[in-house]
């Protein structure tokens, strides 16, 4: 939907932008803290949890600088045992075409003509951070995507099987869970708050090298750098290729980026760790950097927790995101968009166009339409407009300002639900792989759901993810499981007691798809 200026574009090209990658390595432990029992309820949100585990283990929820001077040695300890690495497997992705010339290159060379390659299972690592005592940790979308195994390694030194709770690649954003109680957490702060130039802390595991801190500033907040949610094959290639305009019906760009900008030293290795400020509290996970080589060379971007804790609350209650949108496709004006528009005005952002139906037709928005302010707040970047609304739940209004015809007037737009995006997962070992490769996230039914569909139980499918069963067989977002092997499903946890019994490979899975039609499909695992 977004379309950037030439100049831009061109800035962008020359510095060159790229999501942090992941390598493989072990885990050493640079210390812990001791926390007490608790019970935690899964129905409170991450900030509640967080709330009831500093006040009964009495820990102060933030670390307080000496007056007059910049202590990071506090916040370092603070953070550091709650960062963890992970490493993921992955099933070899190599097409036979891909085999073949490989095969002719490096087969003839050792005399091994006509000899099939072994595909051997590809590894990578990451980071992730702790954000409640009974397991949840948050990291990228892309540490975790399409992983059929991730493995944990705290900073403790133990070690531990996670599965996918749900992700956002909207936001690369993805909520993994281990089984585990009095964890150490970080405290999570609030992006909002964070001023350029405050020092910050990013921790995690760059190049193996697990438990790292650096430091830096904040540079600049709100950076969109247009490698998350790209519509089309050539940006998928190449992100920062111009954005060609979109064929009717028009669509809008569902990747929300209002990075925070820092200096502070992060690596391949450091995607899903922890950007905070001196007080030990969490203010980003860190996503992305600049640069020519793949490695640090001056800026990495965080994505800021205030968005990230919406994702993640709607994560673990429904099982995926519940996204409002707005329905405009717009671009940034500049001087150069505005004397090729032939506009006076060169800040704001111009719509293009007006999806059918959404809340901006609905309350009156037309293409050529600028929108000067977003909630009051003046609009340049489409950071100003994307935040804001990924925030917000379907359902919620925001207020937009647009200027048309040399007047400006305030209009209010209903957002409007997202259509379910992204159909988003060797035989599994374990029930934590097995519950990835199935390739979805659930949520239990409400009273209100069982009374329509006539059931007694079941959990409904809120998320479908790529490379998993669920896709492979077109499971979609909406179906009902009530069985897995003839066994009763409720909950998230009855899915794993029912798959930890598996016998020859196989997993029948009942239920009634999202037209009311009762099914079982029969899966059989290779």
């Amino acid at each position: 939907m977004e379309t950037k200026n030439k100049n831009k574009m061109n800035n962008m090209k020359k510095l060159g932008l790229t999501l942090l990658t992941a390598f493989v390595g072990g885990a050493m432990a640079l210390g812990t803290y001791r926390v007490l029992e608790n019970k935690y309820t899964n129905s409170l949100s991450f900030d509640d949890q967080q709330k009831v585990y500093f006040a009964s283990n009495h820990l102060s929820p933030a670390i307080t600088s000496s007056a007059g001077e910049v202590d990071f040695t506090q916040a370092a300890a603070a953070v550091t045992p709650a960062v963890v690495y992970i490493r993921t497997t992955y099933t070899s992705t190599q097409s036979n075409d891909e085999q073949d010339q490989l095969q002719q290159m490096f087969g003839q060379m050792f005399g091994q003509r006509g000899q099939r390659m072994q595909q051997a299972p590809q590894m990578a690592s990451g980071s992730g951070v702790i954000i409640s005592p009974d397991g949840y940790i948050v990291t990228n979308n892309h540490v975790v995507e399409k992983a059929d195994k991730i493995d944990i390694t705290t900073n403790d030194h133990r070690h531990f099987k996670a599965k996918v709770i749900g992700t956002d690649p909207n936001t690369d954003l993805a909520l993994i869970k281990i089984d585990a109680t009095n964890l150490p957490i970080v405290k999570l702060g609030n992006s909002d708050d964070a001023r350029v130039g405050e020092w910050v802390l990013a921790v995690g595991n760059p190049f193996n090298l697990t438990s790292t801190v650096t430091a830096g500033i904040v540079s600049a907040k709100g950076r969109g750098i247009g490698i998350i949610g790209t519509q089309d094959d050539e940006q998928q290639q190449n992100p920062f290729a111009p954005t060609r305009r979109q064929q009717n019906p028009p669509q809008a760009r569902k990747g929300i980026e209002s990075f925070i900008q820092t200096d502070a030293a992060i690596n391949p290795g450091n995607s899903g760790g922890a950007l905070v400020n001196t007080k030990g509290e969490l203010i980003g996970i860190n996503s992305a950097i600049a640069s020519h080589t793949g490695s640090y060379e001056g800026y990495g971007f965080a994505i800021p927790i205030n968005l990230a804790k919406k994702v993640l609350n709607d994560i673990k209650e429904y099982g995926s995101v519940k996204r409002g949108m707005v329905g405009v496709q717009f671009h940034e004006l500049s001087q150069d968009a505005a004397d090729e528009l032939k506009i006076d005005r060169n800040t704001g952002l111009y719509v293009d166009d007006v999806v059918a139906g959404s809340g901006a037709e609905q309350a009156g928005i037309k293409k050529g339409d600028i929108i000067t302010k977003v909630a009051g707040a003046n609009a340049y970047s489409s950071s100003d407009l994307e935040e804001p609304v990924g925030r917000l739940q379907p359902g919620d209004k925001i207020n937009l300002t647009v200027l048309r015809d040399g007047s400006e007037k305030s209009l209010s737009v209903t957002l409007k639900a997202d259509v379910p995006a992204e159909h988003v997962a060797a035989a599994p070992k374990s029930a934590e792989e097995l519950y990835n490769k199935l390739g979805a996230s659930f949520a239990p039914l409400t009273q209100a759901q069982k009374a329509k569909l006539r059931v007694n139980g079941g959990v409904m499918v809120t998320q479908v993810r790529r490379g998993g069963m669920f896709a492979d067989f077109d499971m979609p977002v909406g179906s009902v499981i009530t069985g897995i092997n003839n066994q009763p499903i409720n909950s998230v946890g009855d899915i794993d007691k029912a798959i930890t019994n598996i016998h020859n490979g196989i997993i029948i899975i009942a239920g009634i798809d999202n037209e009311g039609r009762m099914f079982k499909n029969r899966f059989q695992l290779q």
